[in-house]
């Protein structure tokens, strides 16, 4: 156990970067007013600012197995913002309602909007919005959407989902950019200041740009998001048919500090490995050249499910009003010391977990579920 002058000196560390966090996203305010002036004020808020809502695509059809964790996350979300749930069929609608029902939750709730809009997937971090204030004014930008380069299957339809964040700007009033790349939202982590990091073996896969370099996608990603620092790390994890989105394993908790998964002795990958351990090490030393401070979130263990071994890695989490949800895997150990961790990352703000095997199994957890919508 560390001694008590090293946790009590952490946390004071810890409310230090908080209280620059706070100095950074004024002094940003600032220069984003000053920019305005000159016509190129944009930012993208952090996930951790004050949000309007979080924007959910319930599970149609060959996801209906995702149903429980959804109405777990459902009921969780509900009592702290917001939640506008899209659905694809009066079926969908009636399956999620008893599904939510079944959590422990009320499906009429005041804080769940539903809304009939036609859609393919549950994975609506990808599919949905990236909003943006540009001269005070909250936009919605449409990037092109093709179910992440085909790599799941040619049969897996992406049309309506691709047209989803065009339809929300006309349901919610705001101007929205058509953008002609193909990019997801779970592969932009952004600190609301002056940065964006991303996986570059995402933005970068011939099945999703062909062509494109990385000098045209630091311009790009400058340009559409006003941000001065565009970092990219790359590397595929083992199994990721996303080829990697930032968000399974780097993720911003301020302005200035991003949290890296660490493998150890007791997960599946380890440190150095040429696989998994690796992408997360040179992740973690390319964010750390860019002048960031990285903290090393450590994988304490693996798990089966299925056909599969999983490492017990938490980053791929939701930060909302007062409350963080994270990817639970069923193990009493790891899942209790991942949110005693992430307490510390954002405290304040009460953690939960939530056991998604299922999705996991597929691919992703919370935060590629959910969309968040800024507050103006």
């Amino acid at each position: 156990m560390r001694p008590s002058w090293f946790r009590e000196n952490a946390t004071t560390k810890r409310l230090l970067r908080i209280a620059f966090t706070a100095l950074l996203l004024a002094f940003g305010s600032i220069m984003n007013l000053n920019a305005n002036q000159s016509g190129n004020g944009k930012r993208v808020p952090a996930e951790w600012e004050p949000q309007e809502a979080v924007w959910l695509q319930w599970p149609s059809e060959f996801e209906r197995v995702f149903q429980p964790a959804f109405a777990d996350m459902t009921a969780i979300i509900s009592r702290y913002q917001r939640l506008n749930i899209l659905f694809d069929s009066m079926s969908d609608h009636k399956q999620a309602r008893q599904a939510i029902e079944a959590a422990g939750a009320d499906p009429d709730h005041a804080n769940i909007i539903w809304h009939h809009i036609p859609n393919d997937s549950a994975w609506m971090r990808d599919n949905g919005p990236v909003y943006i204030v540009d001269n005070g004014v909250m936009r919605i930008q449409n990037w092109e959407f093709n179910a992440w380069g085909g790599a799941f299957g040619s049969h897996i339809p992406f049309d309506q989902d691709n047209r989803v964040p065009s339809l929300l700007g006309e349901k919610l009033d705001m101007p929205v950019d058509v953008i002609d790349i193909v990019h997801e939202r779970g592969n932009l982590e952004f600190n609301g200041v002056d940065a964006v990091i991303l996986n570059w073996s995402t933005l970068g896969d011939p099945d999703r740009n062909p062509g494109y370099t990385r000098e045209q996608a630091e311009r790009d990603l400058g340009q559409h998001f006003g941000v001065s620092r565009v970092v990219m790390v790359e590397g595929i994890p083992a199994g990721d048919l996303t080829r990697g989105h930032i968000d399974g394993f780097a993720r911003f908790i301020d302005a200035e500090t991003v949290v890296v998964s660490q493998c150890t002795a007791d997960s599946h990958c380890q440190p150095g490995d040429g696989a998994d351990g690796s992408v997360y090490d040179n992740a973690a030393k390319t964010i750390a050249a860019a002048g960031f401070t990285v903290i090393r979130d450590p994988i304490l263990g693996q798990v089966r499910y299925r056909d599969k071994i999983f490492d017990t890695n938490y980053l791929n989490w939701l930060v909302g009003n007062g409350f963080v949800i994270a990817v639970g895997f069923g193990d009493e150990g790891t899942d209790a010391a991942a949110k005693q961790r992430i307490e510390g990352y954002f405290p304040g703000r009460d953690v939960h977990i939530v056991e998604m095997l299922e999705s996991w199994y597929d691919g992703g957890g919370v935060h590629c579920h959910t969309n968040d919508q800024p507050a103006l």
